[in-house]
């Protein structure tokens, strides 16, 4: 039996480790990847994490109240989703144009919504078995949440600094880290694409294993 205490440290810190997955850390690197405002960038992150949450909230209440098992095609539907954005955000920040910006939240919360259907976020789920009643099933979901929240927001902080550093003063540096993220998220997109097909997704019988 898990304390109260232990649940609601277990959920934040579960929620940070989340927000450190490569998926996550490749899609916000996208998006904040010629940002100068270290402030603006958290901002962005926090937002992701927003809309990330809000589909963990979703899927978890589900989850908890409905007993919901997630059928294996469909997880692989939804992280084929995942896998298209990654592309299209790769292909938007390769031709030049800013995903996401503080005045334009609007765009990282979709994404983070969106994000939320990847099968890294089912397996953080499952602890939730080892949490005893729903309503302490909750309390461990917005816990989660709440910790993802963070984790984003600190992880955009760091992956801007370097565009902070050196925008004013190296213009080239930042061209190429918006070239990297760009990359990052086409390769890693296409990389899920293909396990997608490899687990079956396309078969009779789809043997769908999240992680």
């Amino acid at each position: 039996m898990l304390s109260l205490a232990s649940i609601l440290l277990l959920g934040f810190v579960l929620g940070m480790r989340h927000a450190t997955d490569p998926d996550h850390v490749v899609a916000v690197t996208t998006i904040v990847s010629d940002e100068r405002s270290l402030w603006r960038a958290s901002s962005i992150g926090a937002v992701w994490g927003v809309g990330h949450s809000i589909t963990i909230l979703a899927v978890g209440g589900a989850i908890v109240i409905f007993r919901l098992v997630i059928p294996p095609r469909l997880g692989l539907v939804l992280e084929f989703c995942v896998a298209v954005m990654l592309i299209l955000l790769g292909m938007l920040t390769l031709s030049g144009r800013r995903v996401g910006s503080a005045s334009n939240l609007a765009r990282p919360l979709v994404v983070g919504i969106v994000h939320g259907l990847a099968g890294s976020a089912f397996v953080a789920l499952l602890v939730l078995a080892a949490v005893p009643g729903a309503m302490l099933q909750l309390l461990y979901l917005a816990l989660f949440a709440t910790g993802t929240i963070a984790g984003m927001a600190l992880i955009t902080i760091v992956v801007a600094l370097p565009s902070a550093v050196t925008a004013r003063r190296f213009v080239s540096t930042q061209r190429y880290l918006r070239l990297a993220s760009g990359l990052a998220s086409l390769v890693f997109g296409v990389v899920l694409v293909q396990r997608g097909v490899s687990q079956g997704l396309f078969d009779a019988v789809p043997h769908w294993t999240p992680q």
